[in-house]
């Protein structure tokens, strides 16, 4: 079977390209998707917190109307928009990541997606498909409709 030909030309892996390099481009750009997942994380942990923070506020206006002013005073002082880690709220930690890290990390893999296999992603996937679809099945088709 020529997996190759069933795909769309973009999922086509190129001339040179040996299954060695195949797999490890495809575990390059699967650490990279794992870096998104973790990105994503983030982000859920930055609106989780600033939920928390402003739950708090409430809690504050609360307490003060139940008549507790120094409980109130001290969680508005100590907690309210309270730094998460030493000098930083939670969407600097996000801009850390993504200037540290992840934007490094996604330029990276994309250089050698482009030395290595012409900018074509995703190619072991796409081998993948061929190789554990069904043939001749309305549901397991090679490619997507022309469009």
């Amino acid at each position: 079977m020529d997996s190759n030909r069933e795909m769309d030309p973009e999922h086509q892996v190129p001339d040179g390209v040996d299954d060695k390099t195949l797999r490890a481009l495809g575990a390059l750009s699967k650490a990279l998707e794992t870096t998104e997942r973790a990105r994503g994380h983030l982000y859920g942990f930055h609106q989780l917190t600033g939920t928390a923070d402003f739950e708090l506020g409430d809690a504050v206006r609360l307490l003060r109307e139940a008549g507790h002013e120094e409980q109130a005073a001290r969680v508005e002082r100590d907690i309210v928009g309270r730094n998460v880690i030493p000098d930083h709220w939670t969407f600097q930690i996000i801009e850390a990541y993504n200037s540290t890290y992840h934007q490094p990390f996604a330029a990276m893999e994309r250089d050698i997606v482009d030395e290595l296999a012409g900018g074509r992603e995703h190619l072991l996937e796409a081998r993948l498909k061929t190789i554990r679809r069904t043939r001749h099945h309305p549901d397991h088709t090679a490619t997507p409709p022309a469009s």
